[in-house]
């Protein structure tokens, strides 16, 4: 099912259970000392010693009661992007003394809006067997169990505390939903990965197929400033092979970094087309331009020029195949 060897090559891939990519800590067995949606936050966890409330220290994690009754405590996690997990980290940060012996992480393939309740009966399949922790430190695993799963369940043993669960893999949605219709083609949340790009010094080019709106620079992409000749770039593969009609270029929040211009190119196989020729672009602007053609590609490359960053880039089209 898994290896225990550590590893990181498996974190480039996205955190499917991310909060911002919709993910959700729908139940918990306690939380009495920290809330059980820090599981999942963006970014590194926080900590500002002697800062108590009501409950003791403030934690940026998930930290339950001291349990005097037989059993352990657990947390179920909707993941934003049903997928095939590749790895999961298990981030222990600034709990010392409080953090659990040890844990483990169960899946499970439950489709359509299940309630806690019906989650508690599905099928669920150990993905990480039971591993010990050790405090403040993170604990990457790595899985090789292919299913396709929809939430994830961390087992923690007995009880304390843990500040962030993130679950890399790829993407496996369910785009029968779109039958018929449009959809955005390079969308993370439909299968869309970013799988190649020239630079990415300041942020991570994956965010530009991110749901939702870039709210600051850092959720987007941008690169170095270019010293030689010739141009930034990324590759997007799309959800499915399909025909792009109408491209979003958005460079809000890049007022003196955005690139001057814009091409796209289609990729199918060994055969190239020319999606949208070099087009000027706007700082702090969301561009949005009509293709006219009709060749289905399976990736897209986008080429800034001659560098700079995008907060978004979305593909609208139908899938062929």
């Amino acid at each position: 099912m898994m290896s225990q060897r550590p590893t990181s090559g498996f974190t480039t891939l996205p955190d499917l259970a991310l909060r911002t990519l919709g993910g959700s800590v729908v139940a918990a067995s306690d939380e009495s000392f920290a809330e059980k949606e820090s599981l999942i936050r963006p970014g590194r966890p926080a900590f500002r010693p002697e800062t108590f409330g009501g409950r003791g220290q403030v934690y940026d994690g998930w930290e339950t009661r001291r349990r005097r009754e037989p059993g352990h405590d657990w947390a179920i996690v909707r993941l934003g992007l049903p997928g095939a997990v590749r790895g999961v980290v298990i981030d222990t940060a600034w709990f010392t003394g409080n953090h659990p012996t040890h844990a483990s992480v169960e899946a499970a393939a439950v489709d359509g809006h299940p309630s806690p309740a019906e989650l508690a009966g599905a099928r669920w399949v150990e993905i990480v067997p039971r591993l010990p922790l050790r405090g403040d430190a993170e604990h990457p695993v790595e899985v090789a169990d292919d299913g396709r799963y929809t939430h994830v369940r961390l087992n923690m043993f007995p009880d304390g505390g843990i500040a962030r669960l993130r679950v890399h893999g790829e993407a496996r949605p369910d785009l029968s939903v779109y039958d018929g219709l449009s959809l955005d083609l390079a969308a993370l949340q439909n299968g869309g990965r970013v799988t190649a790009c020239s630079n990415a010094y300041y942020s991570a080019p994956d965010n530009v197929i991110a749901p939702g709106l870039a709210r600051h620079q850092a959720e987007g992409w941008e690169t170095a400033r270019r010293r030689e000749e010739g141009n930034e770039w990324l590759v997007i593969r799309l959800a499915g092979r399909g025909v792009v009609r109408l491209a979003e270029i958005d460079t809000t929040n890049l007022i003196f970094n955005a690139p001057a211009a814009v091409t796209l190119t289609g990729l199918d196989g060994d055969r190239e087309v020319e999606l949208l020729p070099w087009t000027r672009l706007q700082p702090d602007t969301p561009h949005r331009f009509r293709l006219g053609h009709a060749d289905p590609v399976t990736h897209v490359r986008v080429d800034i020029h001659p560098d700079g960053g995008l907060a978004r880039v979305r593909l609208h089209g139908h899938l062929t195949g």
